[in-house]
């Protein structure tokens, strides 16, 4: 986790010094032309080692400072850079293809509405991730038959096992919000009691474990998923998104009932989709995203929203998020994790 960003000689003229005030959710907020966009890209490139990308910005050097007190500084002398980790002054060089090993990171910026296929052409990107999604929903119900496996040689008594299955309930539960539905084979009482554990502890073994690596595998995506829902319901009017039968997200409309393909959606609504679906399906756990400019299209009830839920998932997923942005809107009443662009060169 990052605690501070420092950067010197931005377009050969800024200095800024910006603290990572909150360990979850950071507001930079600046007027246009202040250079919060091009710093932002700048971090991201940095940590995803697009060495190419970070030369050609003009700028004299960056620090990034993480939480362990080592700092990675990156200096720019005529797009020569010079990488080094500093650590209880001791300064080692670092290899571009290390460089993403050291953060995880993503960037959502404010061009997010479409996607280049890599020859020049520009594609809807809402029609990409729901694909994404709808294509991830398939896979994990066809894969949604429980069947016992006894190859784990391990030792367990009955009361480790009555705790995995305690386990496995509260998660299979909430896995069926999301609209998957695990089959248990016919033979198997779920969740079993202790006797029947007793009585059959290879039995009730196999099940177990095979349970407990089905929601090692799928928990997590189903709570994207329900969070997923979750937020954008809350956000929409007057319509409802749900995932279809054949796993496709769709709306509909909450009074005639009429289903709205994503397609038709406003394009404030696609940008709520897209943003969220980036910060829940495509960061890491205990990664950075940097959010430039989530403002675009939206209405300023929405910005003012957009925070709230934004740390949310970053809390639930133990995320750093970074929104850049000069909406105070988005801001609302986070005033305290915000970090006012002012350059500190005098000269």
């Amino acid at each position: 986790m990052l605690t501070k960003i420092a950067v010197q000689g931005l377009f050969n003229e800024l200095d800024y010094e910006i603290p990572l005030i909150d360990g979850h959710l950071t507001f930079i907020h600046a007027q246009n032309g202040f250079g919060k966009s091009t710093l932002m890209r700048l971090v991201y490139n940095i940590l995803q080692g697009n060495l190419e990308d970070v030369r050609v910005v003009p700028f004299e050097r960056l620090d990034l400072v993480f939480d362990d007190q080592s700092n990675l500084i990156v200096e720019n002398r005529n797009q020569e850079l010079t990488i080094l980790m500093s650590k209880n002054r001791l300064e080692e060089p670092v290899d571009a293809d290390d460089l993403p090993s050291l953060l995880g990171s993503l960037y959502i910026g404010p061009e997010r509405m479409y996607l280049s296929d890599g020859m020049g052409n520009l594609k809807p990107s809402i029609d990409v991730y729901m694909k994404e999604l709808s294509d991830s929903i398939r896979r994990a119900i066809a894969d949604s038959e429980v069947v016992p496996k006894s190859e784990d040689s391990k030792k367990y008594t009955d009361a480790e096992l009555d705790e995995i299955f305690k386990n496995a309930e509260a998660k299979i539960n909430f896995i069926r919000q999301a609209g998957f539905q695990p089959s248990i084979p016919s033979g198997f009482r779920f969740p079993p009691s202790r006797f029947d554990i007793s009585d059959n502890h290879e039995k009730y073994k196999a099940l177990a474990l095979t349970l407990k690596a089905y929601t090692d595998t799928y928990y997590h995506f189903a709570e994207s998923i329900v969070v997923y829902l979750d937020i954008v319901n809350t956000l929409f009017v007057n319509k409802t998104v749900e995932i279809n039968d054949k796993g496709f997200p769709q709306a509909r409309m909450d009074r005639s009932g009429t289903v709205i393909p994503i397609s038709k959606f406003s394009s404030g609504e696609k940008q709520i989709l897209i943003m969220f679906y980036l910060l829940l399906f495509k960061a890491g756990t205990d990664s950075l995203v940097i959010m430039d400019e989530p403002e675009v299209s939206l209405h300023v009830s929405w910005q003012q929203q957009i925070g709230k839920f934004v740390s949310d998932v970053a809390r639930i997923r133990n995320l750093q998020v970074i929104i850049s942005t000069h909406s105070p809107s988005v801001i609302h009443d986070d005033w305290d994790k915000t970090v006012e662009l002012s350059s500190t060169r005098t000269d």
